[in-house]
């Protein structure tokens, strides 16, 4: 008998069980918080340096903001604001563990700290000081009262007052509502920046001033004076004597007629032109008359400046002249002046 054989095939299990929903809700679950956080930590990961906490801070603003506080802050997060600053230029403190706290709170952890137990925090500000606030008054008093402000100058009561700005106040100070009483010359007004944003009240005192030459090195008498010896200040006006120098120009070359301590005021009267002539000098002496002109030698009795009278000897005939400083060595005599004739009021013209 002939058997068809036929291979055996044995049944095999799948190899692949079928998800159930459970496993695959579960799947999905886990997927999308790994997803989450991936992207969470994806701003340090790129930040590539440690976070750490920085030193003394100086604050810009009205806040402090993670950047402000944290060196290597994620730049997503570094604006984010943690704290408020202290008051325009003052300065406060910030204990780390609540920057670290704060910093938690964000999601961010691992800050060094470099053993600091807290953080300095100083304000910046710009200050409007006595300079600022005197040259405002000054502008307003020419501007408002007709005063000359070169000539003037503001004591402000208190101690050196000063306004504080935030920074981005850039402008010139400006002093407005001004009240000015020319008796007691008292002066108050409200010193501002930008369109009032800040703005500090003031008050003092208008002197009137005038510029003063003041020697910068002592003098002995007879002592020339040079540019360099003076310099000009101004001082107040009821403050200095009447006939003080403020005019170097005037001065310079001049002699000093007694001993001058530096920094002293100069007066007319400490200053004189040098001597032309000095007493025993041999002089020229200087004769001249429409056509005619006439020199001798002569020898001068007393000391003199130009333009001043001297007694002179002539050498030759040993007779004592009046003569007039005309130079150096140099002295000019002349014959006295012809009486113009005067006609009188019933003379025939």
């Amino acid at each position: 008998m002939t058997h068809n054989h036929r291979p055996l095939r044995h049944s095999v299990p799948p190899a692949v069980t079928p998800l159930s929903r459970g496993v695959i809700g579960r799947t999905v679950v886990a997927l999308a918080a790994f997803m989450a956080m991936t992207l969470f930590a994806l701003p340090l990961m790129a930040a590539g340096s440690p976070l750490r906490l920085r030193g003394d801070v100086t604050a810009r603003g009205d806040t402090l903001s993670l950047g402000d506080l944290v060196e290597g802050a994620p730049s997503e997060l570094a604006a984010r604001p943690l704290f408020r600053a202290p008051a325009l230029g003052a300065i406060g403190t910030i204990q780390a563990r609540r920057i670290i706290e704060a910093v938690a709170a964000l999601g961010l952890t691992g800050i060094e700290t470099g053993g600091r137990v807290q953080v300095t925090v100083q304000r910046a500000a710009r200050r409007v000081g006595p300079p600022e606030i005197e040259a405002a008054l000054k502008r307003a008093l020419e501007t408002g009262y007709g005063l000359e402000a070169k000539a003037l100058s503001v004591r402000l009561d208190g101690d050196a007052p000063v306004l504080l700005a935030p920074l981005d106040l850039d402008g010139q100070a400006a002093a407005v509502d001004v009240t000015y009483d020319p008796r007691s010359r008292r002066v108050a007004g409200l010193i501002v920046l930008g369109e009032r944003q800040a703005s500090l009240r003031v008050a003092g005192v208008a002197v009137e001033t005038r510029e003063v030459a003041v020697l910068t090195r002592s003098l002995n008498r007879g002592e020339a004076i040079a540019s360099a010896d003076l310099s000009i200040e101004r001082r107040p006006r009821d403050a200095v004597p009447a006939d003080v120098q403020g005019a170097p120009g005037l001065v310079q070359g001049q002699v000093a007629q007694r001993s001058l301590s530096a920094g002293s005021v100069l007066r007319s009267g400490d200053v004189a032109p040098p001597d032309l002539v000095a007493r025993g000098e041999s002089v020229a002496i200087v004769f001249e008359t429409p056509g005619v002109s006439l020199s001798m030698r002569g020898v001068a009795n007393e000391n003199g400046r130009l333009g001043a009278s001297v007694a002179v000897t002539n050498g030759a005939s040993k007779k004592v002249l009046q003569a007039v400083v005309i130079g150096p060595g140099r002295v000019s005599v002349g014959p006295a002046p012809q009486p113009q004739p005067v006609l009188q009021a019933s003379a025939a013209p």
